[in-house]
C-alpha cells in the first residue's frame, strides 16, 4: 500500500529540509523516509488517513503497539518514535501544528548494553598473521582496516576521504561527519607512510573520483563491499556475533579509554556531538578489572 497524496507532499517537505537545511547524510534521511512511510500507510489503513494536524497521540501509541506485538525490538520502535518526534517538531516550525501529538507518547524503555569490541590481541593477530592478497584489492583491504581501528571512522566518512585530505606535515587528516562537521585525526607515522605508498602505487587514476580509497578499476569504494570485507576479516580472528566497521570503531574508543585516555579527547576524535554518546565506552573490559584490583587492592 503506497501512501496518499498529502502524506507524501508533507514528507518530501521534511526530507528536503533533513537533507538541505540540516544536511543530514543520505543514509540517514532515507532511515527516516522508511519509519515515516511506514507510519503513514498504518494511518491509511487504520484510521482512513486522517490530515497532519488530526493526527492523535491515540493513532501513534497504537501504531508504537502494533510494532511491538510483530516483535520489533525496543531499540527500533525508539528510533521510529524519534522519527516522529523530528517529523511532528519540523510541522511545528513550519506552523502546520500548535501542539505536537508527540507530547503525550512515551518511548519504551530499552536496557542499557555495552558495545561489543575485538580484543587489543586479535586486532594485533589481524594486521600481523592474517594474509593479505598481494595485489591492489588486498593492499586496499588492509589499509582500510588499519585505517577504521586508527581513527575510529565511521563508514561513510571513511570511503568519502579525498586524498587532499591527509596532511602529511601535520600527521593528521581531515574527517566529514555527520551533519558536514569537519574534524581533525591524528595519525602515527606508520599509518602515513602506509598511505602514501598507498597513493604513489594506484594502478588507476580515473578521471574525476580523487577519493583515497579506490577499487582496481579507479572508482570509490562503496558501504556494501567494505562491509562485506570487513565481516570476513573480522571473522578470521574474533567469535563475537558483529562484525563490521562500527565494530572497530568500538574497538578504537574502547581500547583508548582503557589505556587512560580522557573522556573528552575520545569524543573529539569520534566526532560525538555530546559526552552523553562517549561515555558508554567507560566500561572496562574485566582483565583490565582484574589488573586494577591486583594493584591495587591490599588483598589482591
Amino acid at each position: 500500500m503506497s501512501i496518499t497524496k498529502q502524506y507524501y507532499a508533507e514528507l518530501q517537505a521534511f526530507l528536503d529540509y533533513l537533507q538541505f537545511e540540516k544536511r543530514y547524510s543520505i543514509n540517514t534521511v532515507e532511515a527516516y523516509q522508511n519509519d515515516l512511510k511506514q507510519f503513514f500507510i498504518f494511518l491509511t489503513h487504520q484510521f482512513d488517513s486522517p490530515t497532519i494536524a488530526n493526527i492523535l497521540p491515540t493513532f501513534v501509541r497504537t501504531w508504537l503497539a502494533s510494532l511491538k506485538s510483530d516483535d520489533i525490538s525496543s531499540k527500533s520502535i525508539n528510533r521510529k518514535a524519534s522519527s516522529l518526534k523530528s517529523f511532528f517538531k519540523y510541522q511545528l516550525k513550519i506552523g502546520k501544528l500548535e501542539v505536537s501529538p508527540m507530547v503525550t507518547v512515551h518511548s519504551p524503555k530499552i536496557s542499557k548494553r555495552l558495545p561489543e569490541f575485538v580484543l587489543e590481541e586479535d586486532l594485533s593477530d589481524l594486521f600481523n598473521h592474517v594474509e593479505f592478497k598481494d595485489n591492489w584489492k588486498g593492499k586496499t583491504e588492509r589499509l582500510v582496516l588499519l585505517l577504521f581501528y586508527s581513527t575510529g571512522m565511521r563508514v561513510s566518512e571513511l570511503i568519502n576521504i579525498k586524498e587532499g585530505d591527509v596532511d602529511y606535515a601535520k600527521s593528521q587528516i581531515k574527517v566529514l561527519g555527520k551533519g558536514n562537521k569537519e574534524r581533525i585525526v591524528p595519525l602515527a607515522k606508520d599509518m602515513l607512510d602506509s598511505m602514501k605508498e598507498y597513493m604513489a602505487s594506484k594502478p588507476i587514476k580515473k578521471e574525476g573520483v580523487n577519493n583515497l580509497f579506490t577499487n582496481t578499476v579507479g572508482n570509490a569504494l562503496n558501504r556494501n563491499g567494505v562491509y562485506k570485507f570487513v565481516h570476513h576479516y573480522l571473522s578470521l580472528i574474533t567469535t563475537i556475533k558483529k562484525k563490521s566497521p562500527h565494530i572497530l570503531r568500538h574497538s578504537f574508543a574502547t581500547h583508548l579509554m582503557n589505556n587512560g585516555a580522557d573522556l573528552n579527547s575520545v569524543k573529539e576524535l569520534l566526532g560525538h556531538a555530546s559526552l552523553a554518546s562517549t561515555q558508554v565506552y567507560t566500561h572496562n573490559t574485566i582483565d583490565k578489572l582484574k589488573d586494577i584490583f591486583k594493584k591495587a587492592h591490599p588483598k589482591a
